[in-house]
């Protein structure tokens, strides 16, 4: 059975037609639905990942193709990639992703991976059909979302963070208006007051000198206050715009929501913590968890086990008690290993 919280990519066309010249040897997996993503090491061996099973191929990609794939796309976006810029993530016509890290960076080799776009757009009576949720957590969930509520979806790379966050965000009335940052624009959301940030990187010429400063998630949040979101949502925290989100969401954005990379529901709360801290705000770490349990409502953890994701912890934060030192929780729901029960 196909993953619940993967879709089939559409077909191949745009900018993907960069690529596929230097593609040649895997040309059978881009154009194959089942595979979601593409993963192709220095040494030129090529993982994919197909319904959930991550399998190598009898394929390698020479170093001066992936080189001279990166620096096309590159181009073709007004980028650059090179000895001075090593690092490329970009985004493709149809949404999908295309990482590459060059040597000396990358030490064996250019590293080059394709995650590719999701073109089904899944519901969640989809999740439900599939046992990736129970009709009560769904209901639970839909519920958070009308009545404004601040959630923050959780769990590992490839977990399908981003497929839920897409599944809530269609709960939101059409009334209300969305203001949607990202780093690269991969939400899925069709309302009629909607307005998209995009983060941009730095960028410097063939001397390495700056002629871009790039525009961060942390700027994009602090312009998003100023054109009157209703909700705010953040494609995925992962530096100190953690406290400007905090920030955001103490100050009357409710039913706003983000993800976060954990390994497991309380370490979500941890990181979140953490990156908070990252912004060099000067505040004790328990005021900070004061704040982060005054600005969420929900904690949505999602795990992958034997090729299948699926919501494993739903929790309500109640407030945090500074004296023991512990946020106030409640599991509203938990579901067991993938093969138990819910």
């Amino acid at each position: 059975m196909a993953d619940p919280l993967r879709a089939s990519p559409p077909p191949l066309g745009g900018s993907w037609q960069l690529l596929l010249p230097f593609l040649r040897p895997i040309q059978n997996v881009l154009f194959d639905d089942a595979v979601s993503e593409i993963m192709v090491n220095g040494d030129g061996t090529v993982f994919v990942e197909r319904e959930g099973e991550i399998t190598l191929l009898d394929a390698r990609l020479s170093q001066t193709n992936l080189l001279m794939a990166a620096k096309a796309l590159a181009r073709h976006l007004g980028d650059d990639v090179s000895d001075t810029q090593p690092i490329l993530d970009a985004r493709l016509d149809d949404g999908s992703r295309v990482a590459a890290v060059l040597e000396p960076v990358s030490l064996h080799g250019i590293t080059f991976t394709i995650r590719k776009f999701a073109a089904r757009k899944y519901t969640l009576a989809d999740l439900v059909s599939r046992d990736s949720i129970t009709p009560e957590c769904a209901r639970l969930l839909i519920r958070a979302v009308e009545d404004r509520r601040n959630i923050l979806i959780a769990g590992g790379t490839g977990t399908g963070k981003t497929t839920v966050l897409n599944i809530l965000s269609a709960a939101i009335p059409d009334a209300d208006r969305i203001l949607v940052i990202e780093d690269t624009a991969e939400i899925v959301i069709a309302k009629p007051n909607l307005v998209r940030f995009e983060a941009k990187r730095g960028r410097r010429d063939s001397r390495g000198a700056v002629t871009y400063e790039g525009t961060t998630i942390r700027q994009l949040l602090k312009a998003a206050l100023r054109h009157r979101p209703d909700r705010i949502i953040v494609g995925e925290i992962r530096d100190g715009a953690a406290y400007d989100l905090l920030q955001a969401l103490n100050t009357g954005h409710g039913g706003s929501m983000s993800t976060v990379h954990a390994d497991s529901a309380q370490g979500a709360l941890q990181r979140f913590a953490a990156l908070v801290l990252e912004s060099g705000v000067q505040m004790p770490f328990s005021a900070i968890k004061a704040n982060i349990a005054a600005a969420l409502d929900y904690l949505v953890y999602i795990e992958r086990r034997q090729a299948r994701r699926y919501v494993a912890e739903v929790i309500r934060l109640d407030g945090f008690d500074p004296d023991a030192d512990h946020y106030q929780l409640e599991h509203v729901y938990s579901r067991k290993a993938v093969g138990s029960s819910p």
